[in-house]
C-alpha cells in the first residue's frame, strides 16, 4: 500500500457532483503537470471592420440571394439553413417505423430559428463591443425570447464563437432556436430544479449563488444584479455560469436595471476571457430559463453558460474524448484555480493597452 496522504482537492483526483444534471464529474489536478505534445490550434488572424465576402455584413447578399440592410445596431434574420421548420409535418408514420415502438421511437417537430448578428462591424465581438452595444444585444435577446415564447415551448439563445467551436463565420452573431419541445438538458435542469423545489422549498440556482458568493473561491465577476462564477462541477477549463442575484424565472422577465447589469458583466467576463490568454477566446455560450409550460416556474432561475475549449494557452484545448465518451466528464485544473486565474485579469482589454 502506498503512503496514507491528507485529501487536498487542488492535488488528487476526486469527483464532483453536478446537481443540475444530476451528473458526476471526474477531477484530476495533477494532470495538469504533465507535458502537452498533441494538438495546437493555429492564431486567429485579424480581420477587418468589413468584408465584401461575408454573409453576415451590412449590404452583403446572404446564399439564399437576399440582401442584408444597412443595419447599424443588431439584425435579426431566420436563418436560411434553417434546423427547424415552423410547418407541422402531418406524420404517416407507422409502428413498423418506430413512432409507437419502446425502443426506436420518432416525433414529429416544429420550430423557428433565427440568426442575430451583435453589431455590423465585421471585427468585433462581445468583448470589444462598448457596455452599451452589448446592452442593445441583452434588448434583443430580450424581445426575442418574449415574442417566440409566446408560440413555441422552448427558446434556445446561444453563440458559438471561434473556428474551433466549429463556427463558419467570425462575423459577431448568435442564433436562436425556438421549438416546441423542450430539449434533453433542459428536461434534466427542469426536473432537478423542481425536484429541489419540492424537497426544500427553495430554488436551487438561487441556493447555489448564495453559496458562490459566500465562499467566493469561485466568483469571477458580479454586480447588483449578477454574478458570474466557476461552477463546483464544472467540466470545461474556464467553464463559467451566470446567475441573478435575485430570482428570475425567464428573460423575458427582466427588469431595465437587470438588463444594464447584465451587459456589464458580459463586458467583464469576456474580456477577462480574452486576456487568459491574450486571444480572441473561443466558447460556446447561451441562456437556459423556464420552459413554457413549467408548472412551477419558481422552481426555475435563468442562468447562462459559457463553454469555452482552451485549456492551457491559446492553442491548446481541452479534448472531450475517451474516458469523457465512456465513462464521465474530467477536468483537470479545478473549478477554483480557474476562477482565481480569470479573476486576476484586468477588465482592460488587452489590445487597448
Amino acid at each position: 500500500m502506498g503512503i496514507q496522504q491528507i485529501f487536498d482537492a487542488e492535488e488528487h483526483p476526486h469527483r464532483r457532483f453536478n446537481p443540475l444534471l444530476n451528473e458526476w464529474v471526474l477531477v484530476s489536478p495533477h494532470r495538469t503537470k504533465r507535458p502537452w505534445q498533441g494538438q495546437e490550434e493555429k492564431p486567429i488572424a485579424p480581420r477587418t471592420s468589413f468584408d465584401s465576402g461575408c454573409y453576415l455584413c451590412p449590404g452583403n447578399v446572404r446564399a439564399n440571394g437576399e440582401s442584408n440592410p444597412l443595419y447599424e445596431k443588431c439584425f435579426v434574420f431566420n436563418n436560411d439553413f434553417a434546423a427547424l421548420l415552423p410547418d407541422e409535418v402531418r406524420s404517416t408514420l407507422d409502428g413498423s417505423l418506430g413512432l409507437h415502438d419502446e425502443l426506436y421511437q420518432i416525433e414529429p417537430v416544429t420550430g423557428e430559428c433565427r440568426v442575430f448578428c451583435f453589431h455590423p462591424r465585421h471585427d468585433l465581438t462581445l468583448a470589444r463591443l462598448t457596455k452599451e452595444q452589448i446592452a442593445d444585444v441583452v434588448i434583443l435577446w430580450c424581445d426575442q425570447a418574449s415574442e417566440l415564447n409566446q408560440k413555441y415551448e422552448w427558446v434556445q439563445i446561444f453563440e458559438n464563437k471561434g473556428e474551433v467551436m466549429g463556427c463558419s463565420n467570425p462575423h459577431p452573431h448568435g442564433q436562436i432556436w425556438a421549438s416546441n419541445y423542450v430539449p434533453t438538458l433542459l428536461q434534466k435542469e427542469s426536473t432537478s430544479q423542481s425536484d429541489f423545489f419540492a424537497r426544500t422549498g427553495k430554488n436551487m440556482i438561487q441556493t447555489i449563488v448564495s453559496r458562490e458568493l459566500s465562499e467566493a473561491k469561485r466568483v469571477v465577476a458580479m454586480n447588483d444584479s449578477w454574478v458570474a462564477f466557476v461552477p463546483f462541477w464544472a467540466v470545461w477549463p474556464f467553464e463559467v455560469m451566470i446567475a441573478p442575484t435575485r430570482q428570475v424565472s425567464r428573460m423575458s422577465d427582466l427588469a431595465e436595471v437587470q438588463m444594464t447589469d447584465l451587459a456589464s458583466l458580459l463586458k467583464e467576463v469576456t474580456v477577462r476571457f480574452d486576456n487568459l490568454f491574450r486571444t480572441d477566446f473561443p466558447y460556446s455560450f447561451g441562456w437556459h430559463w423556464a420552459p413554457k409550460s413549467a408548472s412551477q416556474p419558481e422552481s426555475w432561475c435563468l442562468h447562462a453558460h459559457f463553454y469555452p475549449p482552451l485549456l492551457r494557452s491559446a492553442s491548446v484545448k481541452k479534448f472531450q474524448v475517451g474516458y469523457e465518451m465512456l465513462g464521465e466528464a474530467q477536468r483537470d485544473l479545478t473549478p477554483e484555480k480557474a476562477a482565481q486565474m480569470l479573476r486576476d485579469q484586468s477588465v482592460v482589454h488587452f489590445s487597448d493597452v
